[in-house]
């Protein structure tokens, strides 16, 4: 597969081939080749070995893009152009807008609904900490809280799914 990624404003060609060995890719980022191995930890976490040096990476999707966590610092990653033979077959962040997920590791402070609850698109939800900062997931849809899937102190992941809310209006009902 090839790609053309774009990290801030710099763009890099990659291409990552199969190695015949299970968990395992050469990647090819412009004129550099390694070696990698990866076990999936989580949906959206990954623990990859470049060069037998240990990486944990995170991904979060958020409005379009993709936001990639890497030793504690985070990255904006585009996909310039894709090419495969195969067609995807990942669920896209598009197809599920009423689901809400931290965009890093955290823990959940506040809850500021309940299921039930009507929610205008940007209300906040949910109220997370990572690394002494707090950040407040909001509504990404307006819509009826159907379900929450976490409680307070729980440790969270990018990729949980903590909140499922279902579109639509309280004239709806």
């Amino acid at each position: 597969m090839k790609y053309e990624l774009r990290i801030g404003a710099k763009t890099f060609g990659v291409e990552i081939e199969e190695s015949g060995k299970a968990r395992t890719v050469n990647a090819k980022v412009d004129d550099h080749q390694w070696p990698v191995s990866y076990q999936a930890v989580s949906p959206n976490a990954l623990h990859f070995e470049v060069n037998e040096e240990a990486v944990r990476a995170y991904l979060a999707r958020k409005n379009g893009e993709k936001h990639i966590f890497i030793n504690g610092r985070g990255y904006v990653v585009s996909e310039k152009h894709f090419q495969s033979g195969k067609g995807r077959t990942k669920k896209k962040w598009e197809d599920s807008p009423g689901e809400v997920t931290p965009p890093m590791p955290s823990v959940v402070v506040r809850i500021l609904i309940e299921e039930g609850h009507w929610v205008e698109k940007g209300q906040g939800l949910i109220v997370v900490s990572a690394m002494k900062m707090e950040t407040t997931l909001k509504a990404p849809i307006a819509g009826e809280v159907v379900k929450i899937n976490t409680a307070l102190q729980a440790k969270v992941m990018p990729g949980d799914l903590l909140v499922e809310i279902k579109e639509g209006t309280k004239e709806d009902e």
